[in-house]
């Protein structure tokens, strides 16, 4: 029993450790260049505010960087970590992370959800305010 229990406890942190090298590879606003500015003028814009260490944040980054290469040069999307950069929260208004801010072309924000959003609402979110 107790070998058992030793077993999962390693597949499970070995687990945890992959996911955390899978996100901290992942596309993301270049530390030398700091926070993105959000919203980005004329284009609609998505930002995904969160932390690398916040397993719902994790699967948001697998949403964030797919849409990043699908909407290259017809919308902005981008992650902010709120952990790397806490003025951020406040300036945003979150309550809850992940959060994602959705703004129209003239940079006003039109919706805003709390919680992991599917790649597939994101789309249709986006397709709603004209991207293609």
């Amino acid at each position: 029993m107790k070998r058992g229990f030793k077993i999962s406890a390693l597949i499970g942190t070995m687990a945890l450790v992959l996911m955390l090298f899978t996100v901290a590879g992942s596309c993301r606003a270049d530390e030398s260049s700091g926070v993105p500015e959000v919203p980005v003028k004329g284009m609609v814009t998505m930002v995904d505010l969160g932390a690398t260490g916040c397993i719902p944040c994790m699967i948001m980054s697998h949403v964030v960087d797919s849409l990043q290469k699908k909407y290259q040069g017809q919308a902005a999307i981008y992650f902010i970590d709120i952990k790397k950069y806490p003025k951020e929260g406040p300036k945003f208004g979150i309550n809850v992370i992940p959060t994602q801010i959705f703004y129209n072309k003239d940079g006003k924000e039109v919706y805003r959800h709390e919680g992991v959003m599917l790649e597939g609402a994101v789309t249709a979110k986006l397709e709603s305010l004209g991207v293609k």
